[in-house]
């Protein structure tokens, strides 16, 4: 299947999607302020420049795009064209997750990664559901989670199934 935008158009588009300030990341932003949380943003002394640090809890956030990160939910889906340049891509993208998520956690550092599923869509969480969450784990001091649309659990990273 051919793009449907020329090269020039495609490039643009691209370029403007956003590394900071995303619409999710203000969502969680708001959340984490509402429930008294304090926290810094974009940390680059840390692995990964995590979104947000949450230090009184020893703790980091991570947002993660579901295509960007391969999240096995509704919202992956395979590009139609140069699937082997956007499947090795985000190979890379899911390795250096692993790496920095390691690194964070000989750090002493506790790790939630928020999946875009849960921020927006049609099966997103409401505020309430993930404010409860998103405090549920902070304080709770457990290890390593996510959260996605089916709630909070145990962290996976997956790797991409196949490769073309």
């Amino acid at each position: 299947m051919a793009d449907v935008h020329d090269k020039a158009t495609r490039s643009k588009n691209m370029r403007a999607i956003g590394t900071r300030d995303t619409a999710i990341e203000k969502r969680l932003a708001g959340l984490l302020a509402h429930s008294g949380f304090t926290f810094t943003v974009q940390d680059a002394t840390l692995p990964g420049r995590p979104d947000f640090v949450v230090a009184d809890y020893q703790c980091v956030i991570f947002t993660h795009g579901c295509f960007w990160h391969h999240h096995d939910c509704y919202l992956f889906k395979v590009p139609g064209t140069r699937t082997e340049f956007w499947l090795d891509k985000i190979d890379k993208n899911v390795a250096r997750d692993c790496r920095d998520i390691g690194l964070l956690s000989e750090l002493g550092w506790r790790v939630l990664v928020v999946w875009e599923c849960a921020l927006r869509g049609r099966q997103k969480l409401s505020d309430e559901a993930l404010g409860e969450r998103l405090e549920e784990w902070i304080c709770g001091g457990g290890d390593s989670a996510q959260i996605d649309t089916q709630g909070i659990g145990l962290l996976k990273i997956t790797s991409l199934p196949y490769k073309m």
